[in-house]
């Protein structure tokens, strides 16, 4: 069925994230319905793109080169993890995201979910960054089969390092809170800001070798491109 004739958002999504097409593709599709539905999310989401991009936000983060900053989060399994341990065991997929209430970043994680396989083949592992409490991150890793490791960052510590936080604004603060969203009770804070979606393929040493950051948090780094730049990480495997 054609995605305009589903009756409802939900619907949308959920045939959005089975779409044989590209990640951008299933992202773009979900942003129009949005708009055909005639949600005041998109206009709002409009403005804050254009506010992000004013400001310059995530020019900073680290570029392609440069040595990601070290970590310290909690897993959803209870686990503390570091960077260091996670690039030792191969390349690595570093995606920062919203939070587990973000359909942008759900379709994102599921699509790349659905190549687990294929990135497993390059020596590597996806690992997303997002803003949420334990209990919150759980219901993202079974969206994605488990197969991502889940991260908290609270109160935003680490994006903040990097210069990849955003906040909401007045105007989706009062829209989401209208439709059941509660980023106060997901994060345990009531700052309403998020990371900027993010996305850096780190070699073995934590070097970045490719990255996608973009104020329009509507466009995401292609699968494409994280297995070509997966081939490049292991070209580059220390000696």
């Amino acid at each position: 069925m054609a995605l305009n004739k589903l009756p409802t958002l939900a619907d949308a999504f959920e045939a959005i994230c089975v779409m044989d097409a590209p990640l951008n593709d299933r992202l773009a599709a979900y942003a129009q319905r949005l708009k055909e539905l005639n949600f005041p999310f998109s206009e709002a989401y409009d403005t804050l793109v254009s506010r992000l991009i004013e400001g310059e936000v995530g020019t900073t983060a680290p570029g392609i080169g440069e040595i990601m900053p070290a970590f310290l989060l909690p897993g959803a399994d209870g686990r503390l993890y570091t960077l260091e341990e996670l690039c030792d065991a191969g390349p690595l997929v570093l995606s920062f995201n919203r939070g587990h209430w973000c359909p942008f970043c759900k379709i994102e994680l599921r699509t790349i979910a659905q190549f687990h396989d294929e990135i497993a083949a390059h020596g590597g592992q996806v690992v997303s960054i997002v803003p949420d409490r334990q209990q919150f991150v759980k219901q993202l890793r079974s969206v994605t089969a488990g197969n991502l490791i889940i991260l908290s960052d609270i109160d935003n510590g680490y994006s903040l390092t990097l210069g990849l936080v955003m906040w909401l604004g007045d105007k989706l603060h009062e829209l989401m809170l209208g439709r059941g969203i509660h980023l106060n009770t997901y994060q345990g804070n009531d700052g309403w800001f998020v990371p900027v979606p993010a996305t850096f393929v780190l070699d073995r040493r934590g070097t970045v070798v490719a990255r996608h950051v973009d104020p329009d948090f509507r466009t995401r780094m292609d699968v494409r491109d994280i297995l070509a730049a997966l081939r490049t990480a292991n070209r580059m495997q220390p000696t």
